[in-house]
C-alpha cells in the first residue's frame, strides 16, 4: 500500500510538472510583455501590476514586472534590460514621460511593440499605443464634486478654495488640473469661489512626484500665511496621496473638530485610507478607475498588435506627446463619495468589505 500511495505521489508530482513545463513552454511561446511600474508607495500601481500580470499569464504570456520606486534612472536601467532580454511588448507607466526616447529608440530597432500605460510617454515617435483612463473627466468630476456639496449651482458663495495640482513631469496632471478648471474657473471669475492665496496654475501648484508630505507641507504654509482669520471651504486635491497629506494639516489646526468643519477635500484612485477618511467624514470624495478594466484593455492591445490584427483604440486626437499623437483606448472614471463607495468598490469586487472596516 505504502510502495501504491508513493507510486501515485510520484506520478502526481511528474504531472504537476509536465503540465508546468507546458503552462511555460506556452507563455514562452507567445513571448515576453515587460512591464515597467513607477512605484510601490501607491496601492493604486501595486494593483495595477499584479491585474497586468495576472491576465497576461492567463493568456499564456510570460511577463517581467519591475517597479523603480520613483527613481527615473533606475526605470530606465530596468527598460534596458526588459529590451536586452528580448521583451516582445513594453508596457510602461513612466516616471517622467519625457525620458525615455533613447532606449524607446533601441526598441523600436528590435521592433519591440510599446504601450504607455496611464501616463503618456513624451517627445518620441516609439510609442505605440496609450491606455489610460479619460484624464480631463476625471478633473470635471473632481472639481463637480466640490461644486455640488457647496451648493454652487444653486449660487451659495463666495467660499474660499486652496488648488493642488500633480506632479509637473507627469502628463496627467495637466489634464486632471484643466479639467477641474473647466468646472471651477467661471466660479472663480464671478467671485462665488475665491483662492485665498491667489495660487493658481500648474507652475504654482503642481506637487512633484505626488508626495503626500510635499502637499502637507505646502498646506501647513498656505494656512499660516492666508488663513489667519478666514477658514478654507474646499481644496482641490488630484490624488489620495496628497489629500491625506492635505487633511492632516488642516486637522493639525483645528478642522474637523469643534466650530470648524473639514473643508470639501477631492481625491482620486480610490485607496483605502482615502476611502476610510471619506467614512470619517474627513475627505469628502475620490475618483475610482478600475485597474482591472484597464489591465484588460493593455492586454487586449497585447494580443491585437502581437497577432497583426488591428488594435482597437477609441481617441486618435486628443494625445499628442509633442511628436505624434498616439492612438488611445480611454476609460471612463467614476465619482465616489459615502453615498456609492459600497455599491462601486465592495458589490463589484474591487476590494472585499474587511479591508475597509
Amino acid at each position: 500500500m505504502t510502495s501504491l500511495k508513493t507510486t501515485l505521489s510520484a506520478l502526481t508530482l511528474a504531472a504537476i510538472m509536465a503540465a508546468t513545463a507546458v503552462t511555460d513552454a506556452f507563455a514562452q511561446s507567445k513571448g515576453t510583455v515587460g512591464i515597467a511600474m513607477p512605484t510601490k508607495s501607491s496601492a493604486r500601481w501595486i494593483d495595477d501590476g499584479n491585474n497586468i500580470v495576472k491576465i497576461l499569464k492567463e493568456r499564456g504570456y510570460g511577463t517581467d514586472l519591475q517597479y523603480a520606486e520613483d527613481d527615473i534612472p533606475n526605470q530606465l536601467s530596468q527598460v534596458e534590460n526588459m529590451v536586452t532580454k528580448g521583451a516582445k511588448v513594453l508596457v510602461i507607466a513612466a516616471i517622467d514621460g519625457t525620458t525615455l526616447s533613447d532606449v524607446l529608440k533601441q526598441a523600436k530597432a528590435k521592433g519591440i511593440i510599446v504601450i504607455a500605460y496611464d501616463r503618456l510617454i513624451r517627445d518620441t515617435p516609439n510609442v505605440d499605443y496609450y491606455a489610460t483612463f479619460d484624464n480631463f473627466q476625471v478633473g470635471v468630476l473632481q472639481a463637480q464634486s466640490i461644486e455640488q456639496k457647496l451648493g454652487l449651482k444653486e449660487g451659495k458663495g463666495p467660499f474660499n478654495i486652496e488648488l493642488f495640482g500633480g506632479s509637473p513631469d507627469d502628463n496627467n496632471a495637466y489634464f486632471f488640473y484643466n479639467g477641474s478648471m473647466s468646472v471651477l474657473q467661471p466660479y472663480i471669475d464671478s467671485g462665488k469661489l475665491v483662492i485665498g492665496s491667489g495660487q493658481k496654475g500648474m507652475d504654482k501648484v503642481s506637487t512633484l512626484r505626488w508626495d503626500g508630505a510635499t502637499a502637507q507641507a505646502r498646506m501647513d504654509n498656505l494656512l499660516s500665511a492666508f488663513y489667519g482669520r478666514k477658514r478654507v471651504d474646499a481644496v482641490l486635491s488630484p490624488y489620495d496621496g496628497l489629500s491625506i497629506g492635505i487633511l492632516s494639516s488642516l486637522k493639525g489646526v483645528g478642522y474637523g473638530s469643534g466650530n470648524m468643519p473639514m473643508p470639501v477635500v477631492s481625491g482620486q484612485d480610490a485607496e483605502v485610507p482615502s476611502i476610510k477618511s471619506m467614512l470619517r467624514g474627513e475627505q469628502y470624495s475620490t475618483i475610482f478607475k478600475d485597474t482591472r478594466d484597464l489591465a484588460r484593455v493593455t492586454a487586449d492591445m497585447v494580443d491585437a498588435a502581437l497577432s497583426g490584427k488591428e488594435v482597437t483604440v477609441n481617441d486618435t486626437k486628443t494625445y499628442n506627446n509633442g511628436v505624434k499623437v498616439v492612438p488611445s483606448y480611454l476609460l471612463k472614471p467614476v465619482v465616489v463619495d459615502k453615498s456609492n463607495w459600497e455599491k462601486v468598490l465592495i458589490a463589484s469586487g474591487y476590494y472585499k468589505r474587511s479591508q475597509i472596516d
